[in-house]
């Protein structure tokens, strides 16, 4: 990747080592003190404490991390999974010198443990034997109380999916209210958000040269407190760029407006308000302009200010153009960033070539860890995303570049999984990412990307500046497929149709040789009023990548069959919508096992859409007409049961809403009909059961989301 463009950042690996490189790699981070007292180590230097198991796997945020700080020099211990009902745990490996690392882990610990509909999940999968309840609510928030308990000096660093998109005052989908920025919810002293590799090496390097956490403070990607306007800054009001109005129809829906005349009814005094000329602020004064976001309590209590934060913030989101944000919580202050630099090629092939030793540590004998089980064979090729799917934090978290591995890292993983996995049976279970056809796409042109503020780069419709050959991928795979002992390469990560269909021939080498019957691919929905505010591409780009999938599938002499995922009672869906993708599922001869439903995580665009009730793809005003946003748990129960049309426990149900939408016509016993007017013996629906749903209070004020591994698949049946 090309980031000529991009501000100057310190390689990754160029930093001074730390003294205690002299104890040489560890076998495993250690969990215990006998395994430090084992390495020689009086002491960890860093202490990171997760709501996983450790797997030292590159897939999993503290092994990447701890065996990142271990190259650095620093000597890193692992606590997983504490007992935080007291602080005893957080104390086994004694004080860190120099501080606490703390996430929830690889899924953030509410959509971890509650379905969409806010019901218990049974299972956790990145816990041995998939044993459920290993964490707590809000993990974050949890075990930042409980380091603090345990060490009251050390301080206190949160990161990972969970604190990374709580960053600022966000609706809470459990609590159904706006909360606080986790950074004063977890009393911690800095917030590290994104894939953490840059801010993580530079805190521990300066805290390590006698810099005190408070010292910290400008680091790309972190969040911190301030107590005044740094000197040298300009704010900026929010209302200048983003002013809630009259509804607006733009073609760039995050493009910044120019400045009105009005200044803000209140600022503080000690802050100096510009209202800037566009090119004079690109050219000079960009760099130290902060944004001032609504306070948390003009945010808590008003949900078009909340959506008008919402617009704002995401369009401070390219590490090329993106401005410092600052957001007041009473009389506290939290700093926002702008986005770390994305890594180099060469970063990414040393972040990734770290010595894991990529198995489960002993302490879980023979275990099984489900997450594990499911990715131990797989590689991933990429970070990022430049979609913009309303629904998904992919590109909230790990940001719109792309960031792509060497050819060479790639193969060199593959061959260590041949070669050191006990189970390796010869089939790599997927080479791909976030997305699988991402790998080495980008921005024609590093000026444009740079300075580019459009949400996404593939819609309306794929951007003209945007490279979307495919021949990297291509060559990728012939090669890894090619490697002795390697008898198949499966294709797993969620495929971007829109961009596969711009290559047939990454579209026949695909479905010639490394999809195993069926292919996941995710339409999302069938309706364009829906597909509006997901921002995904039409059912005509989904037709035309179909009929590629079948023709090269037929050339290949195989049978093979695509399976469409669908989110119910996503914003902006109505009854009407439902039935209609109910008819085409039953048109193209579709059964659901298992359905999604859409569940409002912390920051995304289509969660202020859910709070707000109004279009944040748009400018909102209390005057904007308002959305269909299906909350209840009634409507949300019918519009999965939409997609699930043929289960006869749903038909009772579907005769009601059918009835009721005056569409009586479809129930019946022919094929013409959705659902039948009979219902078998003993399916008849069970009363829905009332589930109060609170969070369960622990002493402390307790992504494509981020979705647990599960075995969600569509039965399809071929159209006779």
């Amino acid at each position: 990747m090309n980031t000529s463009a991009m501000p100057d950042a310190p390689n990754l690996f160029s930093y001074r080592k730390y003294w205690a490189q002299r104890f040489g790699v560890a076998p495993m981070l250690p969990m215990s003190r006998a395994e430090m007292d084992e390495l020689g180590w009086d002491s960890c230097d860093v202490i990171l404490v997760t709501g996983d198991a450790y797997i030292d796997h590159p897939s999993f945020g503290m092994a990447l991390i701890g065996r990142l700080l271990e190259a650095q020099g620093f000597r890193v211990g692992i606590i997983s999974q504490p007992d935080w009902t007291s602080a005893e745990d957080f104390t086994k490996l004694g004080r860190p010198n120099l501080f606490f690392g703390v996430t929830g882990g690889n899924m953030d610990s509410m959509v971890n443990r509650y379905t969409s509909d806010k019901k218990i999940r049974s299972n956790d999968a990145y816990t041995a034997n998939g044993v459920a309840g290993k964490r707590p609510d809000r993990a974050v928030n949890v075990y930042s109380h409980r380091c603090r308990e345990a060490f009251k000096e050390v301080p206190i660093i949160i990161g990972g999916i969970e604190a990374s998109l709580r960053r600022i005052a966000h609706y809470d989908y459990w609590s159904d209210k706006v909360r606080k920025s986790v950074l004063l919810d977890a009393k911690a002293d800095l917030l590290v958000y994104g894939n953490a590799e840059r801010q993580v090496v530079e805190i521990a390097h300066r805290l390590a040269n006698g810099e005190s956490i408070a010292d910290l403070k400008g680091i790309r990607g972190t969040v911190h407190f301030v107590k005044q306007i740094p000197v040298g800054w300009l704010v900026k009001d929010s209302t200048d760029i983003d002013k809630p109005g009259a509804a607006m129809v733009v073609v760039d829906p995050y493009q910044e407006q120019p400045a009105c005349d009005k200044k803000p009814e209140s600022t503080d005094s000690d802050e100096k308000v510009i209202h800037f000329d566009r090119l004079l602020l690109r050219k000079t004064q960009r760099a130290q302009t902060v944004i001032r976001l609504p306070a948390y309590e003009a945010v808590k209590d008003d949900a078009i200010l909340y959506a008008h934060a919402s617009r704002v913030m995401h369009g401070e989101t390219n590490p090329g153009n993106a401005r410092a944000l600052i957001q007041l919580h009473g009389t506290r202050q939290i700093w926002i960033n702008p986005p770390p630099i994305p890594l180099s090629t060469k970063e990414m092939d040393g972040v990734f070539d770290l010595p894991y030793s990529r198995i489960p540590h002993k302490e879980y004998g023979d275990a099984n860890v489900p997450a594990f089980e499911m990715i131990q064979h797989s590689v991933n090729i990429m970070r990022g995303c430049f979609g913009g799917c309303t629904f998904c934090s992919i590109t909230e978290h790990e940001g719109r570049i792309i960031q792509s591995r060497s050819e060479d890292s790639i193969i060199k993983e593959i061959e260590a999984i041949r070669d050191t996995s006990p189970s390796f049976t010869g089939h790599i279970s997927d080479l791909g990412g976030p997305t699988a056809n991402m790998y080495r796409l980008a921005c024609k042109d590093p000026k444009i990307e740079a300075s580019c503020r459009l949400p996404s780069c593939v819609y309306p419709g794929i951007c003209p500046n945007l490279n979307t050959d495919h021949t990297p991928l291509i060559k990728l795979y012939r090669r890894a497929r090619a490697l002795p002992g390697i008898k198949k390469i499966f294709i797993a990560s969620g495929l971007r149709y829109d961009l596969a269909v711009e290559s047939p021939e990454y579209v026949k080498e695909l479905v010639t040789h490394h999809v195993g019957g069926y292919l996941k691919i995710a339409p999302e929905h069938t309706e364009q009023g829906v597909l509006s505010k997901m921002m995904k591409p039409g059912m005509g780009t989904y037709d035309r990548f179909k009929e590629m999938f079948d023709k090269y599938s037929k050339e290949a002499g195989k049978e093979q069959y695509l399976i469409p995922y669908f989110i119910a009672a996503h914003p902006g869906t109505t009854d009407l919508d439902m039935l209609n993708l109910a008819l085409w599922l039953k048109r193209n001869g579709f059964r659901a096992d298992q359905v999604q439903a859409f569940l409002p995580s912390p920051m995304s665009i289509a969660t202020a859409m859910y709070h707000s009730g109004k279009d944040t793809l748009r400018k909102v005003s209390r005057k904007a007409e308002d959305m269909a946003i299906p909350k209840s748990f009634k409507q949300r129960r019918l519009h999965k049961a939409f997609l699930r049309y043929h289960d006869p426990k749903n038909w009772p149900m579907l005769r009601d809403a059918l009835n009721d939408m005056g569409r009586n016509d479809l129930i019946g016993n022919g094929k013409q009909h959705l659902i039948p007017s009979y219902q078998p013996k003993g399916t008849l629906e069970a009363p829905a059961k009332t589930q109060t749903f609170k969070t369960k209070y622990t002493g402390f004020d307790n992504k494509r989301h981020e979705k647990a591994p599960s075995k969600n698949k569509f039965v399809a049946k071929q159209k006779k």
